[in-house]
């Protein structure tokens, strides 16, 4: 009995179950990188999106507000506001038949909703790896369990002396597998589920930010809550856009 654990596991067990363990090691790894890569992205887009609501609209003009959010084009708020930038310029320079089939309110919708699809995928690129660990691997340790035990029964049948301690040790031992699939899949359901609460923060704040930039491109101001005092830098960007 004391000879039983990891090692013995290994060493005596057969392809599959050793199989199995380098695929729970590898579905470990890739979740932990999936959540560490993932997390520090999630922590810099909240900088980025604390720097867009304090700094952006207390700019003199908008090319100053564009230089607020850095020159990283990895910036979801920054790559929005060249987005709307771009569509408004592309709208003013158009056909006059353009602008009677779509008005700028309509191409702006458009284009600042492309872009933060992007910004969406980008952000929930990753998840997917978390979902399919988190269930798929407790099956991969129990077939390691099932598959163990049943050697175990036939090693000890072909003993011919099924007593308590024979049985115990082998089947205790093949139930680590089953520990090993939990223990892979727990962080990476805990993980899938930080991330999306994370994510999900980060794009209300863009959707807040486009629709501010919408407004801003349409009317020339920013829109404020009811009752809310007038920003500083709201007035001098609309300012300069008229």
């Amino acid at each position: 009995m004391q000879d039983l654990g990891l090692s013995h596991l290994w060493t005596q067990g057969d392809f599959v179950m050793r199989a199995t363990a380098i695929i729970l090691l590898i579905m470990s790894l890739a979740s932990w990188i999936v959540i560490f890569t993932k997390a520090w992205d999630l922590v810099r887009l909240k900088k980025m999106a604390q720097g867009a609501e304090k700094r952006f609209w207390h700019s003199d003009d908008f090319d100053h507000a564009l230089e607020t959010l850095g020159s990283n084009d990895a910036n979801p708020f920054r790559t929005l506001a060249v987005a709307g930038k771009e569509a408004a310029q592309h709208h003013r320079a158009s056909q006059p038949q353009l602008h009677d089939v779509m008005d700028i309110s309509d191409w702006l919708t458009r284009s600042l909703k492309s872009s933060i699809d992007d910004a969406v995928a980008h952000m929930q690129s990753g998840l997917a790896v978390l979902a399919s660990v988190g269930s798929t691997a407790p099956f991969v340790g129990l077939f390691g369990t099932v598959w163990g035990i049943y050697h175990a029964l036939i090693g000890i049948g072909a003993s011919g002396v099924p007593t308590i301690d024979k049985v115990a040790g082998p089947v205790g031992e093949a139930l680590i597998m089953t520990a090993f699939g939990l223990a892979v899949a727990i962080p990476a359901v805990l993980g899938y589920n930080a991330l999306t609460r994370g994510n999900k923060a980060v794009i209300s704040k863009l959707n807040r930010f486009a629709h501010d930039l919408h407004a801003y491109f349409v009317t020339g101001a920013r829109v404020r809550p009811t009752g809310a005092r007038s920003e500083d830098g709201t007035v001098r960007l609309a300012a300069a856009q008229r």
